[in-house]
């Protein structure tokens, strides 16, 4: 599949500010099932291009001038292909052992551990319990945008019983993490179809282990579902903390109004 992807971050403030620094993933990924066609990422300021430390392709923008907004645009063309039972290559330098360590947003708790052990083992899991456990956070959370922040861990958005992509990633996380089965979260973009669902989502990649094959496999847990040729990968990392395609501060500014749209059209 073709994706023609157009990304725009706009962020505008109540007054002139004289430093911003954003940290973007917004580069897709160099992986075996996506090839990037064409990519451009443009912005006011300086930019400098560098792999982290999750491999993920990154730019550090700083704009040291005076400034009362700031607009990032991503976009290009994308060729994908669906990976063979969801199954992820693994060329990383990281140990999967990096992705068994809770964060601030993956934490479990009561809840977290009841709803892991209706699906997982503890140590590993076979892609069909990984699935499972896809389904019962799809059942117990339903998807509402606008029901959390960027900064809402699973736990509340568990008890909340609503929230988005985001949220859903962090729920499978924390249950993995219970469970001591490597999990990682997952940024990028997806063809919507006719979903009301954002064309920016987030997914998950699990350690799976099956009689035929042991490694990741990447899981849409908002649809419950392996991931297809409609999606592209732009970052991975632990949390949202490490994955997000936009994140940085600023000196000054006053009030921040901050406005995005993606679109992702199959060609």
């Amino acid at each position: 599949m073709q994706l023609s992807i157009r990304h725009e971050t706009r962020y505008s403030y109540s007054a002139e500010l004289g430093y911003t620094i954003q940290l973007l993933h917004l580069t897709p990924r160099v992986e075996q099932h996506q090839h990037v066609l064409s990519w451009q990422l443009s912005a006011a300021g300086n930019m400098h291009a560098f792999a982290d430390a999750y491999g993920n392709q990154s730019h550090m923008l700083t704009l040291s001038r005076p400034h009362n907004g700031l607009t990032i645009v991503a976009q290009g063309q994308v060729e994908t292909r669906s990976p063979a039972r969801g199954r992820i290559a693994n060329g990383d330098a990281l140990s999967p052992l990096v992705y068994t360590v809770p964060t601030r947003f993956t934490s479990p708790t009561h809840g977290i551990r009841e709803l892991a052990a209706l699906s997982l083992p503890h140590g590993k899991a076979q892609t069909a319990q990984l699935l499972s456990l896809a389904e019962h956070i799809f059942g117990a959370v339903r998807y509402q945008s606008g029901a959390t922040e960027v900064d809402t861990p699973a736990s509340d958005a568990l008890d909340m019983g609503s929230g988005v992509c985001q949220d859903h990633a962090h729920i499978f996380l924390a249950c993995c993490h219970a469970q001591g089965i490597p999990a990682r979260y997952v940024s990028g973009y997806i063809d919507p179809g006719d979903s009301e669902h954002a064309a920016s989502h987030a997914w998950i990649d699990a350690w799976a282990t099956d009689a035929d094959y042991e490694g990741w496999v990447s899981i849409d847990v908002t649809h419950a579902r392996l991931m297809t040729d409609a999606y592209c990968r732009l970052a991975v990392g632990r949390d949202y903390d490490s994955a997000a395609p936009v994140r940085g501060v600023r000196r000054g500014g006053g009030l921040e109004t901050l406005a995005v749209q993606v679109k992702v059209l199959q060609q």
